[in-house]
Parts: structure tokens; C-alpha cells; sequence
């Protein structure tokens, strides 16, 4: 039987702090290239940010318009959020999330949700400032729809193959997906990245040519 993946607190309060343009660059660096979602995910509001460890849901269409046990795969999956978490939930046509999801979830600590799909009470969830990341707006409830099949296995959610415990970060410019088996490699060359990027970022505010910035630093 494998090892859990580890779970250092201190590698979401990191990741927090960078941003995925930069992290999916080091991704790319180090040999994982298909770790950004399909750019259908966007954020429920502009400024919504969120960083944390996957906990990821299984959905697939229901096979009962009337279920004998009424939404307990989802129930069970956000019961079973912990804190640092990040739900993360495969494709569906409907809506899986909604405000009193998103209630539960904040409780417990979750620091957001990517879904590969709708969501509904999109105003309520706003004005909690619970980030959310998902495809769209859609009224219609998952009961007799969609069912959960599993949670915390891996999944694919928007073009990404998603394990437990994998860390999320997601921004105004998507989400990216970081191996667990990578994090510390991956936060430690985001961090330098950023730094280099800050001496650009000055260099080119000073006359310098985008060229010879990056003859000098390596950074674009």
C-alpha cells in the first residue's frame, strides 16, 4: 500500500502567496506540462484566489430520478472536508455547489471549490467571499441528475488528471494542479522565479530592451 501524500501546512501558506502564471511556468520547467485546466474554469468573482489540497469528488449522471439515499455521495465528501482543503469535482452538466454547500464547507475549513461545471446561488456565495471556481451558471439542482460515485480518488477535472492531496492554487488566470511528489521543488523555484521576475520587472521600467532582459535574467 503507498504512502498518503504529505500535507505540510506551511506549503499552502507558500503557494498562497504566488500566483499561476508562474507556478504552471515552473510546472512546465520541470516536466509536468499538463497541469493547468481547461480555461472553461473561471472564477465566480475576479479577485477570487484560493490555495489548498485537493479533496477530490467523483460525478457521474445519476442513474435514479428518485434516489433512495438523496445526495449522499455529496453530502459525505463535504462532511468529510478538512481544513486547508480544496474541493475539487468532475465534469457535470448540472449544478453540484450552491450556498449551503459552501456554508458547510467554509465551517470546516475548506479554502475553496474548482468545479468542472456550474454552479447556482452565485450572489449568495459572493457576498461570503468563498472562492469558487467553475464553467458557468446553471439553476437546476444535481438531486435525480448527477451522482457521486467517490471522493478523495483520482479524477479528471477540466482536462487535468487531479490526485488527493495534489495542491491547487487557483487564480484570475486559472488553475493549476501541483503533484504532491512535486510540491517542494515546485514552491522553491516559484519563490526564485518571482524574485527574478521582480529584478525584470524593475530592469524594464528602467529603458531596458526585452532582449537584453532576458539575455541578462532568463526570464519572460
Amino acid at each position: 500500500m503507498s504512502s498518503p501524500p504529505k500535507r505540510l501546512v506551511e506549503w499552502v501558506d507558500r503557494l498562497a502567496k504566488l500566483y499561476t502564471p508562474v507556478v504552471a511556468d515552473v510546472l512546465d520547467k520541470i516536466g509536468f506540462r499538463n497541469q493547468s485546466m481547461n480555461s472553461r474554469v473561471r472564477p465566480l468573482w475576479a479577485e477570487a484566489k484560493c490555495a489548498g489540497f485537493a479533496l477530490t469528488v467523483q460525478t457521474v449522471p445519476a442513474r435514479d430520478l428518485v434516489p433512495a439515499h438523496p445526495y449522499a455521495g455529496e453530502l459525505a465528501a463535504v462532511d468529510s472536508l478538512q481544513s486547508g482543503d480544496v474541493l475539487v469535482v468532475s465534469e457535470s452538466a448540472c449544478s453540484f455547489w450552491g450556498e449551503l454547500l459552501s456554508t458547510s464547507a467554509n465551517y470546516r475549513g475548506c479554502r475553496g471549490v474548482i468545479l468542472d461545471g456550474p454552479t447556482r446561488d452565485s450572489l449568495a456565495i459572493k457576498a461570503m467571499n468563498f472562492p469558487v471556481f467553475h464553467v458557468g451558471f446553471h439553476p437546476a439542482d444535481s438531486l435525480g441528475r448527477l451522482d457521486v460515485t467517490a471522493h478523495n480518488v483520482p479524477i479528471s477535472c477540466a482536462d487535468v488528471l487531479v490526485y488527493p492531496g495534489d495542491l491547487i492554487l487557483a487564480d484570475h488566470d486559472g488553475v493549476v494542479v501541483v503533484p504532491s511528489s512535486a510540491a517542494e521543488e515546485t514552491l522553491r523555484l516559484a519563490e526564485e522565479k518571482v524574485s527574478g521576475e521582480n529584478l525584470v520587472r524593475k530592469a524594464l521600467a528602467s529603458g531596458m530592451t526585452t532582449a537584453e532582459a532576458f539575455k541578462k535574467f532568463g526570464i519572460l
